[in-house]
């Protein structure tokens, strides 16, 4: 029997179903990546104004609010997001928080025991705190380099994280290796999410992306359940 998800996106609210919505709502020019074009959400047919039914267009990058990066981001020749397995996405997960104001770092992680083949979550002071803003947040927490090689070495298969990057905005360098390191190790990747109502601990995943032929990275829908 399939529970109702009945899923609030503007609240972020538990259902009864208890599922947890972690994805950010679309919204006209919401936070996105210095550089990028502003996401534009707009309703350009209006039944107040005449219309026979309401339609809303929307341009978006393919890196816009919840989003999944699929190796192709970084490697010429890796997977694209239509090539994602739909079992990745779908399953187990654990929500770590990270206490860490700036980094996350091997030491931190070296206490909860990471396992080949998990999917890791990571719950930062961003959840809380970036997102009270649409300006891009230069000084979140993201992942370390050697946290990187440490989940590559672990062979994780699913590293998120509760900001629109998993590496540094001011270290390009770190951005990069972050990247190239987690999705050498057979990781895929999940940016923006939003954990401030999701305890540390085990969920029931899923998170499914649109299908962007060929595609780097492409918004997705991201749930969990407490397991």
């Amino acid at each position: 029997m399939t529970e109702d998800i009945g899923i609030s996106s503007k609240s972020f609210s538990v259902s009864k179903s208890r599922w947890i919505n972690i994805s950010l709502p679309l919204r006209n020019a919401m936070v996105h990546w210095p550089g990028n074009d502003p996401p534009r959400v707009e309703l350009i047919h209006d039944v107040e104004k005449g219309a026979r039914a309401p339609l809303w267009e929307i341009t978006i990058s393919s890196h816009t609010g919840t989003h999944i990066d699929a190796p192709r981001h970084f490697q010429p020749d890796g997977k694209t997001i239509d090539q994602m397995p739909l079992d990745t996405m779908i399953g187990p997960a654990r929500v770590i928080e990270i206490k860490d104001t700036e980094t996350i770092k091997p030491e931190e992680l070296a206490a909860h025991n990471i396992q080949p083949g998990e999917r890791i979550l990571f719950k930062t002071r961003n959840s809380s705190k970036a997102y009270q803003t649409d300006d891009f947040v230069e000084d979140y927490v993201y992942i370390s380099t050697e946290a990187a090689h440490l989940l590559a070495e672990k062979k994780v298969s699913v590293v998120g994280l509760d900001y629109i990057a998993v590496g540094s905005y001011k270290d390009i360098e770190n951005l990069k290796e972050v990247h190239e390191t987690l999705f050498n190790g057979g990781a895929w990747i999940i940016e923006g999410l939003n954990l401030s109502e999701a305890k540390a601990g085990k969920y029931e995943l899923i998170c499914l992306p649109l299908i962007l032929e060929g595609g780097d990275a492409c918004p997705a829908r991201a749930i969990l359940r407490p397991l």
